[in-house]
C-alpha cells in the first residue's frame, strides 16, 4: 500500500452491500466515489467500518483487488457490515431500505485518520454517515483538518435531520446535490422556485463557494467561481441509476485535480455518470476510454 501521506483524496462514510433484484453488489456512495477516483488514476483512501463477518471480508478483498487502499477500514466486532435493500421504481429511480445500526455507524476517531485527511487535497463526505453519533463525531473532527471539503448530500428519510445537515453544509467548500434535495433544503429558508435562485440562496446562506445540482436525465448545472455552467447530459439505455451520481462526482473532482476548465469537467462528469447508468451496480467494470468514446459519439 502507498504511504498514507500520498493519498490525494480521502472519502469518508458507508460501505455496504446493495441488495438488488438481480443480486448483491458492493455499494455506498463513499465506496463508489473511491472506486471511480481510482479508475480515473487518482490515489484515494476510504475511511469506513465493516463488520467482523464474511460480507466485510469480501468488501475488503474487492477493494484490494481494485488496488485501492484499505488501511483505514475499521473492523467492528459488534455490528454487521452494512446492507441496503435497493429496488428500482417505475421511473428507474432506486428506492432504498437502509439497515441500521451497522458497522459504518461506528467509525471511531484516531490520530491516524486526522493525519491522513490533513495531508490530502480533497476530503469527500456525505450526510448519511452522520446519522449515528459515533461516526458523526468522527466526521466533524476530521472536517477541522480537511483542506478542501466536498459534501455529497445524500438525504435518505428518515436518516437525517435538518440541524445536522445545515451544520455539514456550513463546513463545505463544494456541495453536490440533486434536484429533489435542492427543493427540500431551499424550502427550509426561502420560497424560490427556480433552480438558479434556489442554488444561490443555499450558497449564500451556508457560505458555500461552489456547488453542482444533478438533474438526472436532464443533465447537471454547476455553479463555480461566480459563474454557472449547464450540461444536458448523455442519453443512454439505463440499466439502473445506482452509483451514477457518485461516478459523476468522482469524475468532476478528478478533472479539478487535473486543473480542467469547469465546462470540460462538467462534460466529462456527465459522460461518466451516463456510462455508469448504462451498467449494473455502482462499481461496474469499465474502461476509462469508454468515457471519451461517449463524448465523441455525441459531439
Amino acid at each position: 500500500m502507498e504511504n498514507e501521506n500520498t493519498q490525494n483524496v480521502v472519502c469518508f462514510g458507508e460501505v455496504l452491500w446493495d441488495i438488488l433484484p438481480t443480486g448483491a453488489v458492493p455499494g455506498g456512495a463513499p465506496m463508489n466515489v473511491t472506486y471511480h477516483l481510482h479508475k480515473l488514476n487518482k490515489i484515494p483512501a476510504l475511511i469506513t467500518s465493516i463488520g467482523d463477518d464474511e460480507k466485510g471480508k469480501e468488501l475488503t478483498r474487492i477493494f484490494e483487488d481494485f488496488g485501492v487502499n484499505t488501511d483505514f477500514f475499521q473492523i467492528d466486532k459488534e455490528h454487521e457490515t452494512g446492507k441496503v435493500y435497493a429496488n428500482p421504481n417505475e421511473n428507474n429511480e432506486v428506492v432504498y431500505d437502509i439497515v441500521k445500526p451497522v458497522a459504518w455507524d461506528f467509525i471511531s476517531w484516531n490520530n491516524a485518520l486526522g493525519d491522513l485527511v490533513a495531508h490530502s487535497d480533497y476530503f469527500i463526505f456525505g450526510s448519511l454517515a452522520s446519522r449515528n453519533e459515533v461516526s458523526r463525531n468522527t466526521l466533524f473532527e476530521l472536517l477541522e483538518s480537511a483542506k478542501y471539503k466536498v459534501l455529497d448530500i445524500n438525504l435518505r428519510a428518515p436518516h437525517f435531520n435538518q440541524k445536522i445537515v445545515e451544520e455539514l453544509m456550513s463546513k463545505a467548500d463544494f456541495l453536490k446535490i440533486n434536484e429533489a434535495e435542492l427543493e427540500l433544503i431551499s424550502n427550509w429558508s426561502s420560497n424560490f422556485t427556480q433552480l438558479k435562485d434556489r442554488s444561490n440562496a443555499i450558497m449564500e446562506k451556508y457560505h458555500i463557494p461552489n456547488m453542482v445540482v444533478t438533474l438526472g436525465a436532464e443533465g447537471a448545472t454547476l455553479f463555480r467561481d461566480g459563474k454557472d455552467y449547464h450540461h444536458n447530459g448523455y442519453k443512454v439505455d439505463v440499466k439502473d441509476t445506482v452509483g451514477s451520481g457518485d461516478s459523476f462526482l468522482a469524475a468532476l473532482i478528478s478533472k479539478w485535480m487535473d486543473k480542467a476548465q469547469p465546462a470540460d469537467a462538467l462534460r466529462y462528469a456527465s459522460a461518466l455518470g451516463a456510462l455508469i447508468a448504462s451498467k449494473t451496480g455502482g462499481c461496474p467494470v469499465y474502461d476509462v476510454s469508454e468515457i471519451d468514446d461517449l463524448i465523441k459519439k455525441n459531439e
